[in-house]
């Protein structure tokens, strides 16, 4: 099993998705059903504690892509001054789009990624100072 977040619409669930080998005799994952999963084990959980989910942070003020996608929007420039959880920018994936909020308040120091750009799971995407 391995332990995954999803955001929709700005809210975060944690799933967990199992894994099957080559060799392994269960249906497709397209025909499986929660009845091959232990009675225990949770299928679709909002993640807690908060429903927004701040980007990954390398350090203080750096915001890192939490996953690969393209940038559809850039809501700051440098210069701006941001709150804790305001949301930075958007990323599609999947046809998806997750929302990417500040880890902490301050001032956009460099905006490295702008719309359309193609973006890879840890690439910085804003600095804040």
């Amino acid at each position: 099993m391995k332990k995954l977040r999803i955001t929709v619409e700005g809210k975060s669930y944690e799933v967990l998705v199992e894994t099957l080998d080559a060799s392994s005799s269960a249906a497709p994952a397209a025909h499986a059903t929660s009845a091959h999963l232990p009675a225990a084990t949770p299928v679709f959980a909002p993640a807690a504690p908060a429903a927004k989910q701040s980007g990954a942070s390398a350090g203080p003020g750096v915001v890192t892509c939490p996953l690969s996608g393209k940038v559809v929007t850039v809501d700051v420039k440098v210069g701006d001054t941001v709150t804790p959880e305001q949301a930075l920018l958007t990323i599609e994936a999947m046809k998806m789009n997750t929302y990417i909020y500040a880890p902490q308040g301050g001032t956009v120091t460099e905006v490295l990624v702008k719309a359309g750009d193609s973006v890879e799971e840890g690439s910085v995407l804003v600095r804040l100072g």
